[in-house]
């Protein structure tokens, strides 16, 4: 089983991450920020990772640190789960609706972290949460997940929607690029033999 313990402590939050690669979707999520709770359960279930995230942060100045912070570790934790990625497809990309919202996802597991956010909102915030922060929490889990990730979406008018359609295809297309392809045989799907 892939699956790897993360824990962080800064100043501003403590976060712990369990991730099983290889999993039934099952989540436990606390980070006190529930829209981002509901957006790790989406990506836990759809993802088929099992997913155990708490946080306490300094929910009082707002819902930054522990948004990007989360993010952090979750990154760090996939991609030691991910071990030498020896048989993993790599490669994964899918559009994804959410009633009115499409957004495409296209992930490389390269070991070359980048990220290209095309999305906006119309609105500041979904509930109490500020839509500015879907683009810190993907930012913050591609670079220390070291993948490269490509995110847009087409279109679409419900924020929620929007940020939901971007969680579910990240879950989706990461289920699809960690998948082992047993025509690769162990080997490292690079002409470098490493990621």
């Amino acid at each position: 089983m892939r699956a790897e313990s993360i824990s962080r402590r800064t100043a501003e939050t403590d976060v712990s991450v369990s991730i099983a690669l290889d999993g039934t979707g099952k989540a436990t999520i606390a980070t006190g920020v529930g829209f981002l709770d509901h957006m790790l359960e989406l990506f836990a279930r759809h993802g088929l990772f099992d997913l155990e995230v708490k946080v306490t942060g300094d929910l009082h100045v707002d819902q930054h640190h522990t948004t990007e912070d989360a993010g952090i570790a979750l990154g760090q934790a996939f991609l030691k789960a991910l071990g030498d990625k020896r048989g993993i497809r790599r490669y994964a990309d899918l559009h994804l609706p959410m009633d009115e919202a499409l957004t495409r996802v296209a992930v490389d597991i390269s070991g070359r972290p980048f990220l290209v956010f095309k999305t906006e909102f119309r609105v500041e915030k979904i509930g109490q949460f500020d839509t500015e922060l879907v683009r810190e929490w993907f930012q913050a889990f591609a670079m220390n997940a070291g993948i490269t990730l490509h995110v847009e979406t087409l279109y679409g008018d419900n924020a929620h929607h929007i940020a939901e359609s971007c969680f579910k295809g990240l879950a989706r297309a990461l289920r699809e690029a960690v998948a082992v392809d047993p025509r690769e045989d162990g080997r490292v799907p690079s002409t470098k033999g490493s990621l």
